[in-house]
This record gives C-alpha cells, sequence and structure tokens, in this order.
C-alpha cells in the first residue's frame, strides 16, 4: 500500500470550489485535515513534506461522471472497440474520480469486466464507481436484477447509460423507463448510493419526451433521472433546460462539435444554461472518456468516429475561464455538483475532513500538480505515477 504521509501545501489559491482565497492545505491519511489563513508551527518529529504553491489555484479533483472504464465502440464491428484508457489518462487530465459504464456494447462487454475495471482503477489510488446495465433492455447484470446489482456490488450506484431517443437503443416504453427507474430508486433508498438512471440521448425527434412522461406519470424524484448528452442537438438542449427546472440533473458533454453543426459546444452549452436560469446546482460536464463518437448516414450506419477523452474537461474549463466566466461559478458542474448527485462523499470539495484529490492549475489552467488520497500523482506537469501497463 503507497504510504500518505503528511503534506503541507502553502501558499494555495484555493477554489472549494468557492473561492477562498490564499489558504494553507494540510494533508494526510488521504484526509483534508485542515486549512487556514496563517501558517502553524509544524513539529519536525511529524516529517511534514512542505510544498509551496506560490499562489497557484487549487481546485477539488474533476469528477468525471461519464466514462467508459473498460473501453466503449463496437459499433462497426469487433475491430471498433475503443481500449480501456490507462491511468494517466485521467490524471494528466486532472481527473480524481470516475463513473464507468457501459455502452452500446453490452453483449462482448459486461458488468463483470467493467467491475474489474473500476477496481483496478482504486487499486491504483483513483476513486472509481460505475453503473450497472447499458444502452438496453433488458439491462446486463452481474446478479440477475438492477437491484441485486446496486444493493450487493459495492461500487455501482445506478443504471446506466441506458439509451433513448437513438436508433442503437432497445427502444424502451414508457413502462420499462419507470420500472428501471423505480428499481434504481428503491436501491438507492437501500443502500444510501445515487440510485440514479443515468440516460444517454440519442438525436431521435423524440428528444426527452419520455423522461417528461416518466415525471408526469409517477411519484419518482425528478433526482432519479439524469440524461446526458443534452447538448448534442440545440433543440434537445431547450428541452433538458425545462427538466432542471423540474428537478432533473442534467449532464452536458465535453464532445467535439464542428462549426455550423446544429450542436453546442461544452463551455458554450454551460454558459447558456447559467444564463437561463435553470438551478446552477442542477448540471455536470462529463467527457465520454473511453467511448466512441461516432457519426451515422441515413441508414444508420457508421461513417466516422472519434473518441472520448478526459481531457475534454478541462479543455472545456479552460475555454470557459478564458471567456470570462468566473472559476467558481465554473468549477461546480466539474466537481461538486456531479459529487452531490451521486452521493459520493468527500468528492468535489475542499474542505476538512474531505478526501485530498486535489489539483494545482498553472497561469494558462493546464494542470501542474494532481493528488489522489494525498499521493502525488502529476508533479510540474507530469505524470510521476502510471498504470500497470504504461511503463
Amino acid at each position: 500500500m503507497t504510504a500518505k504521509p503528511l503534506l503541507l501545501l502553502r501558499n494555495a489559491d484555493v477554489y472549494s470550489p468557492d473561492a477562498l482565497g490564499i489558504r494553507h492545505v494540510l494533508l494526510g491519511g488521504g484526509k483534508i485535515l485542515w486549512m487556514g489563513e496563517d501558517l502553524p508551527a509544524m513539529p519536525a518529529a511529524l516529517g511534514v513534506e512542505d510544498i509551496d504553491l506560490e499562489g497557484a489555484r487549487l481546485i477539488p479533483g474533476l469528477v468525471d461522471g461519464h466514462v467508459h472504464v473498460s473501453g466503449g465502440g463496437g459499433e462497426a464491428g469487433f475491430a471498433t472497440r475503443v481500449p480501456a484508457p490507462l491511468l494517466s489518462r485521467y490524471t494528466s487530465a486532472g481527473v480524481t474520480t470516475v463513473i464507468g459504464l457501459l455502452g452500446t456494447d453490452d453483449a462482448s462487454r459486461g458488468t463483470a469486466e467493467l467491475l474489474a475495471h473500476i477496481y483496478a482503477l482504486r487499486e491504483q489510488g483513483m476513486s472509481a464507481w460505475g453503473y450497472c446495465g447499458g444502452y438496453h433492455v433488458p439491462p446486463t447484470t452481474l446478479t440477475g436484477s438492477v437491484r441485486g446489482d446496486i444493493a450487493f456490488a459495492e461500487p455501482l450506484i445506478g443504471i446506466g447509460e441506458l439509451a433513448i431517443s437513438d436508433h442503437r437503443s432497445s427502444q424502451p416504453t414508457l413502462d420499462e423507463l419507470l420500472r428501471l427507474a423505480s428499481e434504481a430508486h428503491v436501491s438507492g433508498l437501500m443502500t444510501g448510493k445515487a440510485g440514479v438512471i443515468h440516460l444517454h440521448i440519442g438525436d431521435g425527434v423524440r428528444g426527452l419526451d419520455l423522461i417528461r412522461q416518466a415525471l408526469d406519470g409517477s411519484e419518482l424524484p425528478p433526482r432519479v433521472f439524469q440524461p446526458t448528452h443534452i447538448n448534442r442537438r440545440k433543440a434537445l438542449f431547450e428541452e433538458a433546460l425545462d427538466l432542471a427546472r423540474r428537478g432533473c440533473h442534467v449532464d452536458i458533454t465535453a464532445f467535439p462539435v464542428e462549426e455550423g453543426e446544429d450542436a453546442w459546444p461544452a463551455a458554450e452549452a454551460l454558459l447558456r444554461y447559467l444564463d437561463s436560469g435553470a438551478p446552477p446546482e442542477k448540471v455536470s460536464i462529463s467527457s465520454d472518456a473511453g467511448g466512441c463518437l461516432p457519426c451515422f448516414d441515413a441508414d444508420g450506419r457508421v461513417c466516422g468516429m472519434d473518441v472520448g477523452h478526459s481531457g475534454a474537461l478541462l479543455e472545456t474549463l479552460s475555454e470557459l475561464l478564458a471567456r470570462g466566466l468566473p472559476l467558481a461559478r465554473a468549477l461546480p458542474a466539474f466537481t461538486s455538483n456531479p459529487a452531490n448527485l451521486l452521493r459520493l462523499a468527500g468528492k468535489g470539495r475542499i474542505e476538512i475532513g474531505a478526501d485530498a484529490d486535489l489539483v494545482a492549475l498553472d497561469v494558462e489552467s493546464a494542470v501542474h500538480h494532481v493528488w489522489m488520497g494525498g499521493v502525488a500523482h502529476v508533479v510540474a506537469g507530469e505524470p510521476v505515477r502510471r498504470g500497470m501497463f504504461e511503463r
């Protein structure tokens, strides 16, 4: 097990994500032990490591709520299955927490493989959880039911990414969606987990109508339904704003958008969301890292593809800052908002008792240092710890 000595970060410009100003932060045992403006004397016997951040901005480690930790893809044959991202692809991008899921291919990839990758990331120091199921109904499971998976597999916190309004989905009915959402909700009540259903939204004309019907026709809390990829069409984004006002948490994807495309880039989408008056705590941004980003022709055949990467989060954050959005207003969508929705205690904030998952940004808003559980993974912009097969 990696030792976690006491570490003092001096002269950090702390964003918790709120702007706190210059603080000194003491880490130990994987936690934030103390934070203050005045620096006390540290007994030499404690062996405290001391790092002067010289006013660098210190932010919570990014929480990436939509990651294909075992790889995604597969829409154009087995050769198009995307390999699993390696550890430093996350850490170099300032991501310290990931939520893993299955996508289109929930046949050759399954829950056991997903869990194995989650456990592997944990063994390497990263915080990782996941969703049971995948695009299709009935969902792929480990125990035979989604309720059993969430109740008995500790890392599984909900269902996802179930596909709707997409030609690759299993075209779930309202009754099927309600049944799965209720299973997620009740399982969350039983276990104290998030109990959400994370919904892949395609570019179909039905948009978010199935979620609206579910809210209108059931007693389920709106927070149970989390649509993602809401910025893939501009009209879809407007629908998502209405759902957020009703209490749903909506997720923007940091995928590439071509000029003239009927979609909003992630930075533009967040700016529009914050300007809309929708609840600022009800939005997050995820990367779709490890997932295939295909385009399709009129017959539903793949005509091109890209691969998502966690670095898109920091790129989006940098663009938001360049466009004048204050860091304290931009950060919650990458940190505290997803952590709160997913009930990840100790994540997404810099406060006493929280996990010591921290990122120091340089003057250009690039990653300079990354600590996970108080252990350095990136120093001066370079990974100092890598995955087993990265050496």
